[in-house]
């Protein structure tokens, strides 16, 4: 669990929460900086005003739902508004407190790698908000939707979305991407930290994969990519079914 000090997003959602509207300040390992330019609104931001893609998903959840990351509770909120039984969990500790304030019943402090038969079993996993991403790296996405695939019912689904790093012609982000295909890492694995006045996360991975990328990560997982939702800019949801086997 994250110290008080360190929990940046927490904090900069809590204060948000309470009538401060501002923005994250995101900072890559190699020392780009981006401003978080649609600053903490969207993480409030009622169904409505949604992009599109994520309401389109909507439809694709079902029965219990594990909302990973969910960050101030959006999704969660419009699902137990729907009456789902829906549990969401962040590594955020302030997080966690503004969605129980907003009147999330069920969230925890749980972090993606910490997801096991504690939680129950669910019928939809909700990753969206480029979730798939929380991951981290391609090794342990694999470990990770193994377990998930054992907390998740017969008719389990994962509802994940992620952007194609590939769709860029920025050159800090080309460059980037070479340097992480020279160390041996996916082009689209990221290290940053988020920064809110004086508050400031530790380091994290970041996981950003192409259409092609996730199906190979996924591949003898126990799941399969049977719809594509997409954008032309780049971002997608893919909902992910059981296999079989």
């Amino acid at each position: 669990m994250l110290k008080d000090k360190q929990d940046a997003f927490g904090h900069g959602m809590l204060d948000y929460y309470h009538g401060t509207r501002t923005s994250l300040v995101i900072e890559r390992d190699d020392g780009y900086i981006e401003s978080d330019n649609i600053g903490l609104q969207l993480y409030f931001a009622e169904y409505r005003d949604w992009p599109s893609l994520e309401r389109k998903a909507m439809r694709y959840t079902r029965g219990r739902v594990l909302d990973i990351g969910c960050g101030a509770g959006r999704h969660s909120l419009y699902l137990q508004q729907k009456g789902l039984d829906v549990v969401g969990i962040d590594n955020s500790p302030l997080a966690i407190e503004v969605c129980k304030l907003r009147g999330l019943r069920d969230v925890r402090p749980v972090p993606i790698t910490r997801i096991g038969p504690q939680l129950g079993v669910f019928d939809t996993v909700l990753m969206l908000g480029n979730n798939f991403g929380l991951f981290g790296n391609p090794d342990r996405a694999k470990r990770l939707l193994r377990r998930l695939r054992g907390i998740t019912s017969r008719r389990g689904r994962i509802i994940a979305q992620s952007v194609d790093p590939y769709r860029t012609d920025n050159p800090d982000h080309l460059e980037y991407h070479e340097r992480n295909r020279q160390r041996g890492r996916a082009a689209g694995q990221i290290k940053l930290r988020i920064r809110y006045r004086k508050y400031t996360t530790p380091w994290w991975g970041l996981l950003l994969v192409s259409k092609e990328e996730m199906a190979d990560i996924i591949g003898g997982t126990g799941w399969r990519a049977n719809i594509c939702l997409e954008t032309e800019a780049g971002p997608y949801i893919a909902i992910l079914e059981k296999t079989g086997h």
